[in-house]
């Protein structure tokens, strides 16, 4: 279960009033994903879906970290964000 800490880190990510670029929102995505999910487990979307294909491929990059470490390492990138898009 995410700490506190995390989901007030969700919560400030997702009220950014500046947008990250797609890279830095990509590692966001996929950091929050092996939190919460671990591993990644579906399979990758088909050739039509780019933008589905380039979240997969960045939640397939965190394979093997642990959900704790991905949940200090996503606190510690929102917090650097804060600085520029809060």
């Amino acid at each position: 279960m995410p700490s506190a800490e995390f989901e007030a880190a969700a919560t400030a990510a997702n009220n950014f009033t500046t947008k990250p670029t797609d890279d830095e929102l990509l590692k966001l995505y996929a950091l929050y994903k092996q939190a919460t999910v671990g591993d990644v487990n579906t399979a990758r979307p088909g050739i039509f879906d780019m933008k589905g294909k380039y979240k997969w491929d960045a939640w397939e990059s965190e394979k093997g970290k642990s959900q704790e470490e991905a949940e200090v390492e996503y606190i510690a990138l929102v917090e650097e964000y804060k600085v520029k898009y809060a």
